[in-house]
């Protein structure tokens, strides 16, 4: 029964909607557990998505459903940098996607990345004003094979993949790298600040 479920659904479902939907005195943790064994090393595997679980393709086939994707909609810069904020430091607000992008986020923005489902309106933080704050859901976690936002690439893991810079962030070159004539060099401007 949780196997005929999790196959006809094309949304991940909760142990509660499974009970839901189960006769009294089935218990389908025990059936997911099963179930996720016998799928080990299959084309489709049983995943968890957040509190939820689904039936999905294996990641190492995933090729063979290229074919049958089709991207409704190419998300722009502002979108794509507005979202990995929300995953890597939610819960977030609004003025705090906005220090860190280090410019305004558009309504526009936001509404797209709620339309498409992959952030939520989260708690309201306990400062004032009370702003709202805006966390990724499911849908986004699913989109990208995530169990939990703690499944989130790190640098390191960003870096091997070439999707971030090898060179460390200005400042934070190790000592060891460290040209001795760029230390001794004063910063531009510095001189003519104490001219006078």
């Amino acid at each position: 029964m949780v196997e005929a479920i999790l196959f006809a659904s094309a949304e991940p479902v909760t142990v509660r909607e499974l009970e839901d939907r189960m006769p009294h005195g089935c218990d389908p943790a025990e059936a997911l557990a099963y179930l996720r064994k016998r799928y080990e090393g299959r084309g489709v595997q049983l995943v968890r998505v957040g509190d939820a679980w689904a039936i999905r393709t294996a990641p190492d086939l995933g090729f063979l459903m290229q074919k049958e994707t089709v991207e409704t909609r190419k998300l722009s810069r502002a979108a794509i940098e507005t979202l990995a904020i929300v995953a890597y430091h939610q819960p977030v607000t609004r003025a705090e996607i906005e220090e860190i992008r280090g410019v305004s986020v558009s309504r526009g923005t936001v509404d797209q990345l709620l339309e498409m489902e992959w952030i939520r309106f989260g708690r309201r933080k306990m400062t004032p004003g009370r702003p709202v704050t805006f966390v990724v859901t499911e849908d986004f976690l699913d989109h990208f094979g995530l169990e939990s936002a703690r499944d989130l690439p790190g640098l390191k893991e960003l870096r091997a993949a070439g999707l971030l810079d090898n060179r460390p962030p200005p400042g934070l070159v190790p000592l060891g790298e460290r040209d001795p004539e760029d230390e001794e060099e004063e910063a531009p401007g510095q001189s003519e600040l104490f001219e006078d």
